[in-house]
C-alpha cells in the first residue's frame, strides 16, 4: 500500500474506501494515518467485503483495485473515461492485445483460459479475461444481477468449503443480460505485498460449478 496508494491521484475519483479483512501488518494505521477511510469486515471473503462496503459507496461507478501491486493506478483514468461511453463494465485484461500476467503461473494461467474460455461458450461472452478483480462497472450491477443475493454463491462455497468472489459470476450474468461490456489491455505485475492466498482447486471448482448452474439458475427479472 505504501508503494501503491500514493500513485492514485484522488482528483481521479469521488471516493476511496480501502477495505481491510483482518490484516495485522499495519495496513489499517497506515491508511488512516494517510487519509484513507477504512471500513473493516465482518464477514470473511472478498464477496462479503463487497457486500458490506457497497452500501457506504457514494458513486455511480464502482472500481475495484487491489493495492498488492497487481493492479496499476495509471489505467484508472482509463477505465473512467471508457465508462463515460455509456459502457455498463470496462475490464482490465490481462490478455487483451499486448497485455500480460506476470502474476500468473502455469495453473493460473491454464485456469483463467480455461475459465473465460467456458464463460464465452456457455453465456456469449466476449471476453478475453473474465476473472480479473480489476475493473469498473456501475454500482448498481450487483444488485441487478442478484450478486449480493446468498444463494449465488452458498452452494458452491458448502460445496467445496470455501469462500469464492463474484467477479466470475459478474462476468457470466452481465454476459447474459446483454450488458453493454468492453475491455482495455492491463498488464498484471508480480505482487509486491501480501501473502498470495489463491485456492486453486476449491476456487476452480467453485467457479465452474457456478459457470454450469448458471445455464438454468438464474434468469434477469424484466
Amino acid at each position: 500500500m505504501k508503494a501503491i496508494m500514493p500513485q492514485i491521484d484522488r482528483s481521479w475519483v469521488d471516493q476511496i474506501i480501502v477495505v481491510d479483512g483482518g490484516s495485522t501488518d499495519g495496513s489499517i494505521e497506515w491508511a488512516k494515518a494517510n487519509n484513507y477511510p477504512v471500513y473493516i469486515q465482518k464477514q470473511r471473503g472478498f464477496r462479503h467485503a463487497y457486500i458490506e462496503v457497497w452500501p457506504h459507496i457514494i458513486g455511480d461507478i464502482v472500481i475495484t483495485f487491489s493495492p498488492d501491486g497487481n493492479s496499476l493506478p495509471e489505467l484508472i483514468p482509463v477505465l473512467i473515461e471508457k465508462m463515460h461511453h455509456d459502457y455498463d463494465m470496462v475490464i482490465a485484461s490481462r490478455y487483451l492485445g499486448p497485455a500480460k500476467s506476470e502474476d500468473d503461473d502455469i495453473a493460473t494461467s491454464f485456469g483463467n483460459w480455461l475459465f473465460t474460455r467456458t464463460v464465452n461458450l456457455l453465456h456469449g461472452g466476449k471476453y478475453t479475461d473474465a476473472m480479473v478483480i480489476f475493473r469498473a462497472y456501475r454500482k448498481n450491477i450487483p444488485y441487478e444481477l442478484g450478486l449480493d443475493r446468498e444463494d449465488a454463491h452458498a452452494l458452491p462455497e458448502r460445496l467445496f468449503f470455501t469462500k469464492i468472489s463474484w467477479e466470475p459470476l459478474l462476468s457470466v450474468r452481465a454476459a447474459k443480460a446483454r450488458l453493454k461490456v468492453t475491455e482495455i489491455p492491463g498488464d498484471e505485475p508480480p505482487r509486491i505485498g501480501g501473502e498470495r492466498k489463491l485456492r486453486v482447486i476449491q476456487w476452480g471448482a467453485a467457479y465452474y460449478f457456478q459457470f454450469f448452474r448458471e445455464l438454468w439458475f438464474w434468469k434477469q427479472e424484466k
